[in-house]
């Protein structure tokens, strides 16, 4: 905010997933690191903060890395996600909106293929939040994921090229990377900075093997990298939307065929989207997400005692299946299947509502799904319930809700795009006054997934 106010000897520290900055208020510094739109002030375009992000990326690898003959340099994006309603779906096989938006991951390196006897990968990586630890290391089919995942970060990176292992060519056998990777996706906010990192290398890692993969064959490796190799047992979303978002619409995507139908907004020029982080911060692999994903086996379980055959997954469950289930159920267990299929109902009548333009329903939509979120799945908290609360009581706002794994991290705001500026303002205020804390407001509109920019 300091350099945004033009404030003279103000020294500002940022830290975000992947990046982090020490600057001046008269520095000549990109400032493509900072949050987008974190107030009412104006800010630079999503692509301006790509090149920005472009340019710390490779600053950071001429820096970190020695030059080499015949060079071959790559720069690939992936951006985060915000899930407009469809949460605690995806690990069940069911139905989730989200869209890809600006903040992203950005990477620039290289990759060599080379003769070896054996298929291996040498790797080297650095972010720009750790400039002075460079990761180095081999990876063979042989290495298995580790048995801890102490020093998170790197297995998100590791994980996805042991997934491209099988691409490399024959003829070659082997390969070399070094990567510098800059983002500015805010960590544990719930819009996804680790689908953004894998998908990134994801990206990457084609350009090198010159193998073309399909949006949904990227989201599928990248969400088994982190499965396996970062013990969290996400569902596809996040990878998906990133992989395979579309400028303009939204993907309604159907998480039992792992297919996804783009759509979009009627009149998007008079509705908006505000993302809130609350600041608080989640951590969904070491939480209660592992815990919510064995409670819906557990429904599982119990409704195919009852149901037989017909109940694969909640997805395949209505609602009043699970009523009719519930005394055979513990209470917790019945309200955490009564959310994912009610979520299940509301996302898919989302989507009508969105292409419809009907504000109204659609807020309803959202307003519910965060109720049930609260009580059923109790995912939230209470810096996200004030946060809620305090949009859904201003002026021109159809509907708000927890976004993301929960736990902290964001919410997201359906408002007429007229009020966007009081929103955020007021949302600032009353926030701080509630709680204490600083909350970071942006209005978004969905945008491009993951693609290659060098």
């Amino acid at each position: 905010p300091a350099t945004r106010l033009g404030l003279p000897g103000m020294i500002v520290t940022l830290r975000y997933p992947f990046s982090t900055t020490t600057i001046s208020a008269s520095t000549s510094t990109p400032i493509g690191i900072l949050h987008r739109r974190s107030s009412i002030m104006a800010s630079p375009s999503a692509s301006d903060d790509i090149e920005n992000l472009s340019l710390s990326a490779k600053d950071l690898f001429e820096k970190s890395f020695e030059p080499t003959t015949n060079e071959v340099t790559f720069t690939t994006v992936a951006p985060g996600r915000v899930n407009l309603i469809g949460e605690h779906t995806d690990y069940t096989g069911g139905f989730v909106l989200p869209l890809a938006i600006d903040y992203s991951t950005v990477i620039y390196g290289s990759g060599q293929l080379e003769e070896s006897d054996s298929v291996e990968v040498d790797y080297s990586f650095v972010s720009v939040l750790k400039p002075e630890e460079v990761e180095h290391g081999k990876l063979t089919p042989e290495n298995e994921p580790p048995s801890s995942t102490e020093g998170a970060w790197k297995w998100y990176v590791i994980g996805v090229i042991a997934q491209y292992l099988k691409d490399i060519p024959d003829a070659t056998k082997s390969m070399t990377l070094k990567l510098a990777i800059a983002g500015n996706v805010p960590l544990g906010a719930g819009l996804s900075s680790s689908a953004s990192l894998e998908v990134a290398v994801a990206r990457f890692l084609e350009c090198v093997t010159n193998k073309s993969i399909s949006p949904k064959e990227r989201a599928l490796r990248c969400q088994k990298a982190e499965n396996e190799w970062c013990q969290s047992p996400c569902g596809i979303m996040d990878q998906y939307v990133s992989s395979a978002g579309a400028k303009g619409s939204l993907l309604l995507i159907d998480c039992t065929s792992v297919e996804y139908e783009l759509c979009q907004m009627k009149q998007p020029n008079t509705i908006a989207l505000v993302v809130t982080n609350s600041n608080v911060k989640h951590d969904i692999a070491g939480g209660e997400y592992p815990v919510r994903v064995a409670q819906c086996k557990t429904a599982t379980e119990a409704l195919q005692k009852l149901y037989g055959d017909k109940i694969s997954t909640l997805r395949s469950a209505k609602m009043e299946q699970v009523e009719g289930a519930k005394d055979f159920m513990d209470e917790l267990i019945y309200r955490r299947a009564k959310h994912v299929v009610a979520e299940n109902g509301r996302t898919l009548a989302a989507k009508e509502a969105l292409e419809a333009g009907d504000w109204k329903k659609l807020g309803q939509l959202m307003n519910e799904s965060h109720a049930s979120m609260r009580y059923d799945y109790e995912t939230s908290c209470e810096e996200i319930d004030i946060l809620v609360e305090l949009a859904q009581g201003c002026d021109g706002v159809y509907g708000a809700r927890l976004t993301g794994g929960g736990f902290g991290g964001c919410t997201v705001t359906l408002v007429e795009a007229a009020k966007v500026e009081g929103l955020l303002a007021y949302l600032k205020a009353k926030y701080k006054e509630k709680t204490g804390k600083k909350c970071d407001c942006f209005s978004t509109s969905p945008g491009d997934g993951a693609r290659v920019l060098n």
